[in-house]
């Protein structure tokens, strides 16, 4: 790697409003605050414990063309850097086949606020006891600690995926296709990607009438918005085309931006006293309030 977990965590410091950024594709720091960046490069990769342990700083890119060279890949968004996909903690459109991405988290060594080194987490979830600590770094935007290196749990990497559109009811695709990597639904079309032998694919896509096209849908960006999986049925008498919604996730991609919902007073209260915890001082990444992003 290009800078040390050591000397990371003496730029962080212990003092003074700090922030951290990558390649600035997720976020950018308030003007006039120190930034900080983290290490990059990819220390090693264990494709027999299909592990890979990098920089936060390392680009995304790269570590899927180095992974791909052994036949793997990570369940982490493409662009940008590992820690800023981390912290941002938003799932790509296989979290349906591949989870959410904070389980591809094994280990993380960050920075808190006091400027120390902490390691959460262990490279085999075996060995990993105490309070899970790499989840609640996931999605927290830096806010509670500034994330050095990482140990990602790697997967195969499907020799054949193909995307395939269809006008059939996304739910009946849901049921019916064997292990769907992603099954998206905007009120008229349905896409299915599938992963897996070409031959199975194109013998699933034969036997329920798909279409094959070169992509997916181009998601709206007016919004993202969280429902519960079971609650997308209630997006049929939207307009057709004004979404893009994630069957059997609970993620709509909407041309609107989400609901305003009224703040759940115990969820607020429980965010404060972590943040309260990990950062007295609020010197993180000031101005962000990653409950309100959420």
């Amino acid at each position: 790697m290009d800078l040390t977990l050591e000397d990371f965590a003496a730029e962080v410091g212990s003092s003074g409003p700090v922030a951290i950024s990558g390649l600035g594709t997720r976020s950018r720091p308030l003007p006039g605050v120190r930034v900080v960046h983290a290490p990059n490069g990819i220390e090693w990769i264990e494709p027999a414990e299909m592990t890979i342990c990098c920089g936060a700083g390392t680009p995304v890119d790269e570590i899927d063309a180095a992974l791909a060279e052994q036949g793997q890949q990570v369940a982490v968004q493409p662009g940008g850097t590992v820690g800023g996909a981390l912290a941002v903690g938003q799932s790509g459109l296989r979290r349906l086949a591949y989870g959410a991405m904070r389980d591809a988290l094994l280990q993380a060594n960050y920075v808190n606020a006091a400027g120390k080194l902490v390691k959460a987490g262990g490279p085999t979830v075996k060995n990993v006891s105490g309070f899970d600590l790499c989840r609640l770094l996931v999605g927290s935007y830096g806010t509670l600690g500034f994330i050095g290196d990482v140990i990602l749990r790697t997967r195969p990497k499907a020799s054949f995926e193909q995307w395939f559109t269809s006008d059939r009811d996304p739910w009946e695709l849901l049921s019916g296709l064997f292990r769907p990597t992603s099954v998206l639904w905007n009120g008229a079309t349905t896409w299915v990607l599938l992963e897996g032998n070409d031959r199975d694919v194109a013998e699933m896509a034969e036997r329920f009438s798909l279409t094959a096209v070169s992509s997916g849908p181009e998601l709206p960006e007016g919004g993202r918005w969280s429902m519960a999986p079971s609650e997308l049925v209630s997006l049929r008498v939207a307009s057709p085309g004004s979404f893009v919604a994630e069957i059997g996730v609970g993620v709509v991609h909407h041309t609107r931006p989400r609901p305003v919902r009224p703040p759940d007073l115990v969820q607020a209260d429980l965010h404060a006293r972590i943040k309260q915890e990990f950062d007295p001082t609020g010197r993180l990444n000031p101005g962000i309030d990653a409950l309100s992003i959420r």
